[in-house]
C-alpha cells in the first residue's frame, strides 16, 4: 500500500495531495533556510499565528457576499492580509518601543491567535456558510482537496521558491553579516522584510496542507537538517529544499495509506525523522562521527603519551595505552619496546623537545600556539626553522 502511494498509484486525490505537499515542502525548506541562518525562527511562529484572524474574517466576508465561505483563494487572501498586519505590528514594536524582539513576538503571537480563536467561535454560531471543519486549518487537512486547490498550492509554492532563489545572495549576506551587507549597499531592513514576506507567503500557501501551527516546523526543520550536511550556504539552501520536498512527499503518501491520520503532523514527523537521522549519521556534524573522531583523538593522545614514556624510560601505567602500543607493534607482550617502538619513541621525544624550545624562542614563540599535543612540528615549521631550533637545543642541553 505504501509503495503504491509513493509511486502515485493510490488514486487521483492522493496524487494531488502528494504532489502539492512535495512542492510546498520544497519551497518551505529553501525559504526557511534564510530565516534559520538569520536566527529569527520565532518570527515565523508569530507570522503563522497571525493568519488566523484573517482566515475567520475572510470566511465571514465571503458568507456575507452570498458564498459558502470555503473558497481557498479567498481564505488565503484573508490570511495573507492578517499575517501582513501581524508582521507590521511586530516590526513597529521592535523599532519604536524598548521591547526585545522575543517579547514583541510573544505579544503579537498571543494577541492575534487569541483574536482568531474568538472569531472562529463566532463563525461556528453563524447560520449561513459551511463552517464545519474550518478549524482544520489549524493543523491542516487534505481530505477532499480539489484540483484547483492543489494547483493553487503548487503554483504558490513554486512562486515563493523562485523569489527565494532570486534573492538568495543578498539574503545570505544579510543572514551572515548584516553590517558588511550594509556596506555593500544592501538595505538590511528591506531584506528582512523580504524574507518575512516569503515566510508569510509560505504560511498562507501551506494552510490547507499543514496548518498555521505546524508550518513553522516545515520552515525550520529542513533547514536545521541540511545544516548537518554542509558548511556552504548555497548547498544548505538546496539540501533544505530537498529535505522539505521529501518530507512533504513521503508524509502525504503515508497519510494517504491511513486516511484517519492527518497529513500535516505526519509531514512534520517525517521531517523530524530526517533531522534525527542527520543528527546521528551526518559525516561532519553527526553524533556518531563526532564520537568516532573523539575516540580516535583519545587513542592518538594515549599513543603519544605512551611513546614519550618509553623514550624517557618511564613505566606505562594506563592499560589502554599499553594495549594500543602492543596493537601498533611498538612493544612486546612483556612491555619491552620493539625496534620500531624505540624509533617512534625517539621521534616523539625529539618532537616534544622541539616544541618546548619553540615556546622559549623569541622569534617563533607565537607559533607554539599550534601545539595541541598531537600536531608534528614538521607540519608547522620550515626545515630552516627546525634546524635553528636543533642548534639551540644542542647548545643548551638542559632544554628538554
Amino acid at each position: 500500500m505504501l509503495i503504491d502511494a509513493l509511486f502515485l498509484q493510490i488514486g487521483y486525490n492522493a496524487t494531488l495531495v502528494t504532489l502539492g505537499s512535495a512542492t510546498l515542502g520544497l519551497a518551505a525548506g529553501a525559504t526557511g533556510t534564510f530565516l534559520f541562518l538569520r536566527k529569527r525562527a520565532l518570527v515565523a511562529d508569530a507570522v503563522s499565528h497571525a493568519t488566523l484572524p484573517g482566515l475567520a474574517l475572510a470566511f465571514m466576508l465571503m458568507v456575507a457576499m452570498g458564498g459558502d465561505g470555503r473558497n481557498l483563494a479567498g481564505l488565503m487572501a484573508g490570511s495573507a492580509l492578517s499575517a501582513w498586519a501581524g508582521l507590521l505590528c511586530l516590526s513597529w514594536l521592535t523599532r519604536h518601543t524598548r521591547l526585545a524582539e522575543d517579547a514583541a513576538i510573544g505579544a503579537v503571537l498571543s494577541v492575534f491567535f487569541g483574536f482568531g480563536i474568538v472569531l472562529l467561535t463566532v463563525v461556528q454560531t453563524l447560520s449561513a456558510g459551511r463552517q464545519a471543519g474550518l478549524e482544520s486549518f489549524l493543523l491542516g487537512s487534505t481530505a477532499g482537496m480539489l484540483f484547483s486547490d492543489a494547483l493553487l498550492i503548487a503554483a504558490g509554492g513554486l512562486c515563493v521558491l523562485a523569489c527565494a532563489l532570486a534573492l538568495r545572495r543578498p539574503l545570505l549576506l544579510v543572514a551572515f553579516d548584516p553590517g558588511y551587507a550594509q556596506t555593500q549597499g544592501i538595505n538590511v531592513q528591506r531584506m528582512d522584510l523580504a524574507i518575512m514576506t516569503l515566510v508569510m507567503a509560505i504560511t498562507v500557501v501551506g494552510l490547507k496542507v499543514v496548518g498555521l501551527i505546524l508550518i513553522v516546523a516545515l520552515l525550520i526543520i529542513p533547514a536545521a537538517t541540511a545544516r548537518f550536511w554542509s558548511n556552504r550556504a548555497d548547498r544548505v539552501v538546496l539540501l533544505a529544499g530537498l529535505f522539505g520536498g521529501l518530507s512533504g512527499y513521503i508524509g502525504a503518501a503515508v497519510s494517504a495509506t491511513a486516511p484517519g491520520l492527518p497529513t500535516g503532523p505526519i509531514i512534520v514527523l517525517v521531517g523530524f525523522g530526517f533531522f534525527v537521522g542527520s543528527l546521528l549519521l551526518s559525516p561532519g556534524r553527526g553524533v556518531l562521527s563526532s564520537a568516532l573522531r573523539h575516540r580516535a583523538y583519545q587513542r592518538q593522545v594515549h599513543l603519544r603519551q605512551g611513546l614519550l614514556a618509553l623514550a624517557r624510560q618511564q613505566p606505562v601505567y594506563e592499560a589502554m595505552t599499553r594495549r594500543l602500543l602492543r596493537r601498533a607493534g611498538l612493544v612486546r607482550a612483556d612491555g619491552v619496546p620493539t625496534p620500531e617502538g624505540h624509533s617512534r619513541a625517539a621521534a616523539a621525544l625529539r618532537d616534544e623537545t622541539r616544541w618546548q624550545a619553540l615556546r622559549s624562542s623569541m622569534h617563533l614563540s607565537e607559533l607554539s600556539t599550534r601545539d595541541d599535543g598531537l600536531t608534528l612540528i614538521l607540519d608547522v615549521l620550515t626545515q630552516d626553522q627546525i634546524a635553528e631550533l636543533d642548534r639551540r637545543i644542542n647548545a643548551s642541553p638542559r632544554v628538554v
